[in-house]
């Protein structure tokens, strides 16, 4: 069944018309007349460096874009960056792609490493539980788009690194903040930070919970963060960053076409042959603990040494419709590197970066026949452990004001150990991957203080994680075999000299080789297997300008627009399973086009508004393309006051409206799922508020 729906035109019109009011604002604006925006920074190459310059599909998701959003979930600041994409199947329960690598991802996260920090939160095996973060508790996000494995290791989607605190801030205050909404939705968030002379504590805790737009979808979580910093000397510092987080969701299931036009709010049904979640008590319950030390040291003038380790627990949980699954895992590693910097008669400052990552995850995985929510008799078991290391180098240089250069590779290593330990035997099973170099060749050129030109070429390389090895079917899947491509990328950003206007813009295509898609089983069990490729092209671009100038008199102090787009020619290639030919066919789980708009308005006397419109394309849920979602519109805005005297408490009242234009729409499909159980219906039109006071 194909749903017939032509593809709309309105999103891209309306992101033109956006980008054409900033070109022509721009135009007409006075730019002697206006103060200067502050600069766009990023950290992710290890050194501090203008955005402009760097050689490479960064975005950053500032603290104040994330404060626009409503301050419950990272998606929608997420979904602003082109060729970002984050789902959301039921509250809590969260994919994350990046150009596409969703793919394989029925929930979580894989095929993209994210970081803490220097901290690496994707375990050995290749997981992240991204959904145990509270979003408040982080400070800026940076997205590193595209396969980059020179200084992170193995992915072949990207990198995303959360920046928990700003390094810089050097001030003792405490804040508390409390909201609400529809479908029963409560978060509050509690948070200190205290100096001593050169020492910074920070301790916030936060809970939220939701009954959820769904049937048996409430979630509830508990997080607790604490980081300290000592700045032991002018240029050495000691960071400690510790966190826990109990998280427990409820998962409602996939709907047919047929149930989600007749009620989206239901669970999935029982069946005479199958139990459904409700009356299975479906959901997942995961308590973690994780920990890490960083010593950012610098050696001499020029070489600076950096060393982390870290390690968690996690007790992870999930009945399920056809088992009860436990699994016990314990992930520990180091990450350190050097930094060796020069500058050679004043045209050539280059810097050389080398270092390893190491890291080992157990998982302890026993499955069970579920009974009504309860453990019943025993049915698999697997002990696993994942290592994984690499080794890095980097070495970029600035050619004079103009050229800047950068060549990077890293050596990458896995190993699985599978073991069964059931009586009378015990089995063993090792797969140790080929070492894998995923380089990288870069170049920047800056065709004026305004204009920076850049293009790149880079290694892809994924293997499969541990849920992809091992997945639902209990069964170890020792075929399967690691996703590679190469990416070639080119691109501009473009400013103002006051930093109003920014436009950043790429054109890349990546060609990768055994892709890895889910299947599903007739008894819902998933397995893995190797597409023959993919072809993927797209276009991004992000653009945004002041209007009005932050603090100018009148009734708007300030007003911003802003805009992104996302095209995405996402096609099979090569891709035979049994009978089917899907060679041709477009990317599952993939829009072709996105387009996100916004309005940021500041109103004297401390009002302010922030709306964004999202426009996504419709979507192809299973390889054969024979279903498809279809496209929405998405509206939302955050409106409210907050006050700002020096020396007195500051006070923040909000509120604001979600999906105003009432659309029913999956955000989170499933997809390949067997029986056209495809859809996750997201929640109508809803409402949340809330204060906050910082003292």
């Amino acid at each position: 069944m194909r749903i017939n729906k032509t593809f709309s035109y309105k999103g891209l019109k309306f992101s033109l018309i956006c980008t054409l009011m900033i070109h022509v604002s721009f135009a007409q604006s006075k730019v002697d007349s206006v103060q200067k925006v502050d600069e766009i920074v990023i950290k992710a190459y290890i050194t501090e460096q203008p955005i402009l310059k760097v050689p490479a599909s960064v975005s950053l998701i500032s603290n104040k874009q994330l404060r626009d959003q409503p301050g419950i979930t990272m998606l929608p600041a997420l979904n602003a960056v082109p060729g970002v994409r984050m789902e959301e199947r039921s509250p809590g329960s969260y994919r994350l792609s990046i150009r596409g690598s969703s793919l394989r991802s029925p929930f979580g996260v894989r095929n993209v490493k994210i970081y803490l920090d220097e901290l690496p939160l994707t375990d050995a095996g290749g997981n992240t539980y991204l959904n145990l973060i509270d979003v408040n508790s982080i400070n800026n996000i940076e997205v590193l788009k595209g396969p980059d494995g020179s200084l992170f290791g193995a992915n072949s989607g990207g990198v995303v690194i959360l920046n928990p605190t700003n390094k810089k801030a050097d001030s003792t205050w405490a804040s508390a903040d409390i909201s609400g909404g529809s479908y029963g939705l409560f978060h509050e968030k509690i948070a200190v930070q205290k100096k001593f002379k050169n020492q910074y504590l920070n301790i916030n805790h936060s809970y939220q919970r939701a009954d959820g737009y769904r049937e048996h979808s409430a979630m509830n979580r508990h997080f607790a963060q604490l980081m300290y910093r000592m700045n032991y000397s002018k240029t050495n510092q000691l960071r400690v960053l510790a966190f826990y987080s109990d998280l427990e969701y409820k998962t409602p299931g996939g709907l047919t076409l047929a149930q989600f036009t007749a009620n989206p709010r239901a669970a999935r049904p029982s069946t005479a042959f199958v139990a459904g979640p409700v009356a299975q008590k479906a959901r997942i319950e995961n308590k973690t603990l994780y920990g890490g030390i960083v010593n950012d040291a610098k050696i001499a003038d020029n070489l600076r040494h950096v060393f982390a380790v870290y390690g968690s627990n996690t007790d992870f949980l999930n009945p399920f419709i056809t088992n009860y699954e436990i699994r016990k895992e314990n992930t520990a590693g180091i990450r350190t590197y050097f930094e060796l910097s020069g500058n050679q008669n004043n045209q050539v400052n280059w810097k050389w970066n080398a270092g390893l990552e190491l890291q080992g995850t157990s998982a302890d995985i026993s499955n069970y026949v579920n009974n009504r929510g309860v453990q019943g008799n025993f049915q698999a078991q697997d002990d696993i452990i994942s290592r994984h290391f690499f080794y890095f180098m980097r070495f970029s240089a600035n050619l004079g004001e103009k050229l800047t250069a950068e060549v990077a590779a890293s050596l990458n290593h896995y190993r699985y150990v599978f073991s069964k330990d059931i009586s009378p035997a015990t089995t063993r099973f090792e797969r140790d991957f080929d070492p894998e170099l995923m380089p990288r060749f870069a170049l920047s050129y800056q065709i004026s203080e305004l204009l920076a030109l850049r293009t790149s070429v880079s290694r892809g390389y994924s293997p499969p994680t541990i849920a992809e090895v091992r997945a639902s079917d209990n069964k170890i899947n020792t075929s399967l075999e690691s996703e590679t491509g190469w990416n070639y990328e080119t691109g501009f950003r473009l400013r103002n000299n006051t930093d109003r206007l920014w436009i950043d813009a790429s054109i890349f295509q990546y060609r990768l080789q055994n892709a890895i898609v889910r299947r599903v089983n007739a008894d819902d069990t998933e397995f893995y297997l190797n597409a023959g490729g993919t072809r993927q092209t797209g276009i991004e671009t992000q653009a945004s300008y002041w209007l009005i100038e932050p603090g100018s008199k009148g009734f708007l102090s300030g007003l911003q627009i802003q805009n992104s787009y996302t095209l995405s020619k996402f096609f099979f290639r090569n891709y035979q399973n049994g009978p089917n030919n899907f060679s041709g066919n477009r990317l599952t789980g993939t829009p072709q086009s996105v387009i996100v708009s916004g309005l940021d308005f500041r109103f004297q006397k401390n009002f302010y508004l922030f709306a964004q419109y999202n426009y996504t394309s419709k979507i192809a849920l299973n390889d054969a393309n024979s279903v498809y979602s279809n496209s929405f519109d998405l509206v939302h805005f955050k409106a409210g006051w907050r006050s700002s005297k020096p020396g007195k408490p500051v006070f923040d009242f909000y509120a604001g409206i979600d999906n105003l234009l009432n659309e029913t729409y999956s955000l989170g499909n499933d997809i390949n799922a067997f029986g056209g159980r495809f859809f996750n219906a997201a929640a109508k039109r809803n409402f949340f508020g809330g204060i906050k006071l910082t003292l």
